[in-house]
């Protein structure tokens, strides 16, 4: 009887098992990666060791790397400038960094091997992320959680719309970049129509703290809550839902369907992968060694994850 019970309980546990997946590629660069973005088959990486990396990683080799001058730090020290926001369009390249003494933001373009700054530490500006809405403008996420869209060419902000007074965390563009979801320390979102600046949608009641991260595809939004919740939400429907982490949750990604969601659940820095509807663990990624700050699905079955290390990792899931 014993053994029949206890025959049982391991049938059981086993239609419940999660699979769990290694790394098949790992990347290393020089300096601790704080920000990557995917284009085509360029991966854009950008570290505290004042450099853009680009890594070509179905040909695993790196083709191109801009190098930041150094800054001054508050007592007069020479620093390496560390990259923390990065992006591409077309053959555009762009760098946020930090400053140096005064703690602004330097905002970099870099074209036919020419670097030109749009923003010096004596604009006074805290730009916490940069992305391309197009060739000619930028949209920024600032400390004070204000939304600014950037003309390139006239250098000059378009508009700035301030969001809520709590402290900005992360912002995420939907697919044809005419839309951004808003990440703040309250928790609350709020989705922007990046043109204009008019604010469409505020999300809110699932994350009651800090949403770390975001992401925004198919009208489905992630948010990597401190709460230990991995929140989604149907933008159009303005309804939501969460997923119970058991430790704070870094970070987040759907994938181009929407049909996956990746979040970073437990202490170990381990990324859960479930399916979006059913909201049922599909498989465990393991592998991760510091906190992780990006995760990016290529397609529905291939992602790339970084944290606060050297090192870049390349998934697949089948």
């Amino acid at each position: 009887m014993i053994k029949i019970f206890l025959m049982l309980c391991c049938s059981v546990m086993g239609l419940y098992a999660v699979s769990s997946v290694s790394p098949i590629h790992e990347i290393k660069v020089d300096g601790i990666v704080k920000d990557m973005t995917l284009h085509d088959d360029e991966l854009l990486i950008g570290t505290d060791a004042g450099a853009l990396h680009v890594y070509d990683y179905v040909n695993k080799v790196f083709t191109k790397q801009i190098q930041l001058d150094k800054v001054e730090d508050f007592v007069g020290d020479k620093i390496e400038a560390r990259v923390f926001s990065v992006d591409k369009m077309q053959n555009r390249y762009l760098l946020l960094s930090t400053a140096g003494k005064g703690g602004y933001s330097n905002l970099w373009m870099h074209e036919n091997n020419v670097t030109t700054q749009l923003l010096f530490p004596e604009d006074r500006q805290a730009v916490i992320k940069a992305r391309f809405v197009d060739k000619g403008y930028i949209l920024l996420g600032y400390l004070s959680n204000e939304a600014v869209l950037f003309d390139i060419k006239n250098k000059k902000e378009l508009y700035k719309v301030q969001l809520s007074p709590s402290k900005f965390s992360d912002f995420a563009l939907n697919e044809d970049k005419t839309q951004a979801v808003f990440s703040c320390e309250s928790g609350v979102l709020s989705v922007i129509e990046t043109k204009t600046g008019k604010v469409l949608h505020t999300l809110k009641g699932q994350n009651l703290d800090n949403v770390y991260k975001v992401d925004y595809k198919q009208g489905i939004v992630s948010a990597a809550g401190q709460d230990r919740r991995g929140a989604l939400y149907d933008v159009m429907l303005n309804q939501g839902t969460y997923i119970e982490g058991s430790f704070l949750i870094y970070s987040t990604a759907l994938s181009p369907s929407a049909n996956k969601v990746a979040f970073t659940m437990d202490e170990k820095n381990n990324i859960s992968i479930y399916n979006h509807s059913t909201k049922s663990k599909i498989v465990e990624l393991q592998g991760q060694k510091s906190t992780l700050n990006t995760i990016i699905f290529k397609d529905e079955n291939t992602l790339f994850s970084s944290s606060d290390d050297d090192t870049v990792m390349m998934w697949r899931l089948k």
